[in-house]
């Protein structure tokens, strides 16, 4: 819908505003209690995304009413785009968790266009805004493997590559805790395993505890929902950090 004079103009900016900021009241509260309840028992309820979903869908059909999408054409296709690719990506095991894809797929319909809430975000991408909020999301998960690596630096432990992804533990308490081994015994041989979560954990311990072995190399568990969270109040804040990192660059 176009206005037609300066009036209508203003008003129909206070409503995009208002729904912008409805939706990131919505993605802060269904992210932060999926954070938490991911911490204490590695879920997520399904409800959450379906919440999260249905007020999308109304907040796009209030969009509808507000302003013209006919250019926004892109971006409304990239939602099923969005949620495909999600699905591929935890099928491959690139996303382990299956709230979070469903998190995901549910910010498609949030926030489908660029949000714009008076001087924010401070930059602005041409990608579709689940997909900056699911980079964000990952440039700051990424700050996890550098933590790990100074962490084993200091503790003298330079193994390549499970110096980046995790840290050696006890057996005895590795079978107690959020982790995944990073290691399994096959032919005789410990052998460095990039899917964790495709093992059967008892099973590897079971055999590390027949060799005789009493450390294991083991990366923890961090909920992918808590850098979500972070990503997608950075989105509305920040912007994209690809884009900021490439004009630092340039």
């Amino acid at each position: 819908m176009q206005c037609d004079d300066t009036f209508l103009c203003d008003w129909m900016s206070e409503y995009l505003t208002l729904l912008d900021i409805s939706r990131l009241v919505v993605g802060v509260l269904v992210l932060s209690y999926a954070s938490y309840t991911d911490i204490k028992t590695r879920r997520a309820p399904n409800i959450l995304w379906i919440i999260m979903g249905v007020l999308g869908a109304v907040f796009l059909i209030a969009n509808y009413f507000l302003m013209d999408l006919s250019g926004q054409m892109f971006y409304l296709l990239f939602i099923p785009i969005m949620i495909v690719l999600m699905y591929v990506l935890f099928q491959l095991g690139i996303i382990f968790g299956g709230a979070d894809a469903k998190a995901i797929m549910a910010l498609a319909i949030l926030v489908p266009f660029t949000p714009i809430i008076y001087q924010f975000p401070l930059t602005y991408s041409l990608m579709p805004t689940s997909w900056v909020i699911f980079s964000n999301s990952v440039v700051i998960f990424l700050l996890l493997p550098l933590s790990l690596f100074i962490y084993n630096l200091i503790k003298g432990n330079r193994m390549f590559p499970q110096a980046f992804l995790g840290y050696k533990m006890p057996l005895v308490k590795a079978k107690e805790k959020f982790v995944w081994p990073l290691e399994r015994i096959k032919d005789g041989k410990r052998k460095f395993t990039y899917r964790p979560s495709n093992i059967n954990e008892d099973e590897v311990y079971a055999v590390f505890e027949k060799a005789g072995i009493e450390e294991i190399w083991v990366t923890p568990k961090v909920p992918f929902m808590i850098p979500l969270l972070a990503g997608f109040i950075t989105t509305f804040i920040v912007g994209d950090i690809l884009t900021i990192i490439m004009l630092s660059i340039v």
